[in-house]
């Protein structure tokens, strides 16, 4: 170098400076998967000696975080669908086998030659599950893999949607991003989806950070089994709890099942400032038709005494963006957007 003192420096600032360069304009790349992996998962492990060639998902909100991750060509078979899938995956979508819109048999699931089966619930495939159990499937040489948000601190053995110890967060959503981009190679996707919808939630907390009225008592309205009768609510912990927790407004529902049946009697008791209820194309149960819920929140005598419904506090939200899903960031933002609408966050 020279030993020139002014040039010196000129020389170090213009290495500095084209040092500085390169780390901003750099493309970050996440490392590949070694083979074989291990994950813990729902209370036991799983390895794989390679990427899925053929994997069926049982579930839509599983489906939508495969296609999201650009995995479609690797779904040989999808079930368990509640609305149409995200906008941007109806083509890639249309080209899939849908083996049920409801559960699938065990059979039409080992029929597409699968190596892996990925479910959002553990009550489809786990140790008692309906369409088939971890051991069912392990004598077929398929692995399995179980939605982390279905496992993490709940207790899935007391029947119907189960009972969280505590309370879901998002971070077990990207848990199983992370986990599945892992499994098929594909982490740089998992990043890049994760930083996505951080950034969303991030903005939609941000939007009613300011909000004088803390505490807004909400209730969420899944569905019920007859439409007069006793309805599902979102318990205390699970993904409604978080979006409430999230936006500074209280769950009303004080019991850690996940969808426990409450009767409009202790509803209206409780006096909900906003009821939010779920949209679905699913008609498993009469209260499906979120047409039919807003019809009997207007017209029966109980329900239409409480405040969110007299002041017309009432949002319909998809139903996915309820659930332990890439939606639920969806649901983060739609109750913010109300409460802003609604003018509580005044």
């Amino acid at each position: 170098m020279s030993s020139d003192p002014k040039l010196r420096r000129f020389i170090l600032r213009l290495a500095f400076a084209a040092l500085a360069t390169c780390a901003i304009s750099a493309p970050a790349f996440a490392a590949s998967t070694t083979y074989p992996l291990t994950i813990a998962n729902c209370g036991r492990s799983i390895t794989f000696d390679r990427a899925p060639d053929k994997v069926v998902s049982i579930g839509q909100a599983m489906t939508e975080i495969l296609l999201s991750l650009g995995l479609s060509d690797r779904i040989t078979g999808t079930a368990v669908w509640f609305s149409p899938v995200l906008k941007q995956f109806d083509a890639e979508n249309s080209k899939i086998k849908r083996l049920a819109d409801n559960d699938p048999s065990f059979e039409a699931v080992v029929g597409t030659g699968p190596d892996l089966v990925a479910a959002e619930f553990e009550w489809h495939v786990g140790p008692n599950g309906s369409v088939g159990t971890y051991d069912q499937f392990s004598k077929l040489g398929i692995n399995t893999y179980v939605a982390p948000a279905d496992c993490a601190a709940k207790d899935n053995t007391t029947g119907g949607d189960g009972v969280r110890k505590e309370m879901l967060k998002t971070e077990v959503i990207y848990q199983e991003i992370a986990e599945l981009a892992a499994i098929f190679d594909v982490q740089d996707r998992g990043e890049a989806l994760i930083a996505r919808l951080k950034e969303r939630e991030d903005k939609a907390i941000a939007s009613v950070a300011e909000a004088r009225v803390r505490d807004i008592p909400v209730v969420f309205w899944f569905s019920s089994k007859e439409v007069d009768g006793e309805a599902f609510m979102a318990g205390r912990s699970g993904a409604p709890a978080y979006i409430m927790q999230a936006l500074g407004a209280k769950n009303v529902i004080a019991t850690n099942e996940e969808w426990p049946l409450v009767g409009w009697e202790t509803v209206a008791g409780l006096n909900p400032a906003i009821i939010v209820i779920a949209g679905m194309d699913r008609r498993r149960y009469v209260a499906d038709d979120p047409a039919i819920k807003l019809r009997f929140l207007n017209t029966d005598p109980v329900a239409s005494r409480i405040s969110a419904v007299e002041k017309k506090h009432v949002v319909v939200m998809d139903s996915q963006a309820m659930s332990p899903s890439i939606r639920l960031v969806d649901g983060i933002e739609t109750l913010a957007a109300a409460i802003r609408q609604f003018g509580l966050a005044k």
